[in-house]
């Protein structure tokens, strides 16, 4: 992708602006598949061997920076519109927007996922002077929020909402009613909201003026107090500061095995395997494995051989039933330059899973996470905020700013093709029904080729020995089912081939 599509859209000041493409065409942008803004300076070998940046860089990047701080620090708000006659799906269930319990049960359910943004004023990156991710770290933090996900479904409740939402903010959403002659979009249904917006100081007014839905608190039961704790911890494992196991800072520093290092572009198929190195090096998830697909392929064996653990044993326990639960992360391409549109319905299929725990990718050069979607448009959380760093080794420190309040929608038309989809299996029998509920959704497509697959054996039955996920980089080949190549000489990279 030599310049930068016209329907590719960046926050300028807060606001969502198309850009402008004549002054970006003289631009080199990295290969397709990357998101983010580059820093423009060119590596010098002499500092790329000591790891230290020179004094230029130290200065390029506190202007960048700066520059980004402002850019991402502030937003014009605006309030996303949904139709109350098709039901919204967000990671496997649906919500028909047509009643006041509805609404608040989609509420529920978008506000309590975990929001996580770009980031200000955070302890300096090693072997770097970046203090900041923003304008380069979306797609860590897309990854980070598809984890944080998989970590929610894998701790908590399966019917878990997070008690306090009530008290964070109004959903900047409306409802409307379509084909009404008052107005395009059709008539709101009654607001749900209070005044505040996300970065807008919260007003007190007279307790007849409040919202009847903000003035519903939903009691603290047993089980929130139980389960809150692990709500604050989790989110802990992904605060700022280089001890926090999936923050910026760890998964910088394994990128780095990779060639990549602060400031530079991520793919979502190299983010898929910073996210398997990061939960495979810490000890805060038990049970808990991440397995990388290749070549567009879910190897079953493989997935079996990392989580069960009688295999582990020697000489192997039949009677060992202990099973590791698994986050299945599948990077594949959708298409070439665009969204190839015969695979809409077999995403919105995959979204429909209870098993999915969404997918990370975006617009071109600007990541999104997709948790859902209603009719022709992909549901997201938007990383592209920027937000003072929070301490979250203080107690009781506030996770306000860990969810978002204002859902947010785009064409299926303008997703970029390069993507990962993520999935979780909790026990094996979640696992084998995870593997036909997903190669039911996959045969929706109406392309030849579907966008993966699974199959029986090992990677190395086919010739991966040397790409198996628990030890290669990324490698993503879109290979016809049965004809898959059995020659280990195979590149390993971010890239993908059509056949």
């Amino acid at each position: 992708m030599n310049t930068v599509s016209p329907s590719a859209a960046q926050y300028v000041g807060g606001v969502m602006q198309e850009e402008l493409v004549e002054n970006r065409r003289q631009q080199p942008l990295e290969r397709q598949g990357s998101f983010g803004l580059r820093s423009p300076q060119t590596p010098d070998p002499s500092r790329e061997a000591t790891g230290e940046p020179d004094e230029m860089d130290k200065l390029k990047a506190k202007l960048m920076s700066a520059w980004n701080n402002v850019k991402y620090g502030w937003t014009v708000k605006s309030k996303t519109s949904f139709n109350k006659i098709s039901p919204v799906t967000v990671l496997g269930h649906s919500y028909l927007l047509n009643s006041e319990d509805e609404v608040e049960r989609f509420r529920l359910a978008f506000v309590s996922r975990i929001w996580l943004t770009y980031r200000r004023e955070f302890p300096q990156l090693e072997g770097s002077t970046w203090t900041t991710d923003c304008g380069w770290g979306c797609m860590l933090r897309s990854g980070q929020m598809l984890l944080a996900q998989g970590l929610l479904v894998h701790l908590m409740p399966r019917d878990w909402a997070w008690p306090d939402v009530q008290q964070l903010t109004d959903v900047d959403f409306e409802v409307f009613r379509p084909r009404s002659p008052a107005r395009a979009g059709g008539v709101p249904i009654p607001s749900f909201a209070t005044p505040r917006g996300t970065n807008t100081p919260e007003k007190s007014l007279p307790s007849d003026q409040v919202p009847k839905c903000s003035q519903k608190k939903r009691p603290e039961s047993v089980r929130d107090s139980q389960v809150e704790p692990v709500h604050h911890r989790l989110v802990t494992w992904f605060g700022d500061q280089p001890p926090a196991p999936f923050g910026i800072h760890q998964l910088v520093e394994i990128s780095k095995s990779s060639g990549k290092k602060a400031g530079d572009w991520y793919g979502p198929s190299i983010v898929a395997h910073i996210l398997r190195k990061a939960v495979a090096k810490t000890s805060v998830v038990h049970n808990l494995v991440v397995y990388v697909a290749q070549d567009c392929t879910v190897y079953k064996e493989d997935v079996v051989r990392l989580c069960d653990l009688s295999l582990s044993q020697t000489p192997p326990d039949p009677s060992n039933q202990a099973w590791k639960s698994v986050i299945i992360l599948v990077p594949v391409r959708l298409g070439g330059e665009a969204l190839n549109p015969s695979y809409i319905e077999c995403v919105k299929n995959i979204l429909k899973l209870d098993c999915c725990i969404g997918i990370i990718g975006g617009k071109p050069k600007h990541s999104l996470y997709f948790i859902g979607f209603q009719d022709e448009q992909l549901l997201y959380l938007d990383p592209h905020y920027c937000q003072p760093v929070v301490d979250v080794s203080q107690v009781n420190f506030s996770l306000e700013s860990f969810h978002c309040s204002s859902p947010k929608k785009m064409p299926f038309s303008r997703m970029d093709p390069s993507c990962t989809i993520g999935f979780y299996a909790k026990n094996k029998k979640d696992f084998e029904s995870l593997c036909s509920a997903v190669s039911e959704a996959l045969s929706s497509s109406k392309e030849k080729y579907p966008i993966f697959t699974f199959v029986e054996g090992q990677s190395q039955d086919y010739g991966l020995e040397g790409h198996s996920s628990n030890n290669s980089g990324p490698a993503a080949h879109i290979l016809p089912p049965g004809k898959l190549g059995r020659s280990n000489n195979r590149r390993n990279s971010d890239e993908f081939v059509f056949l």
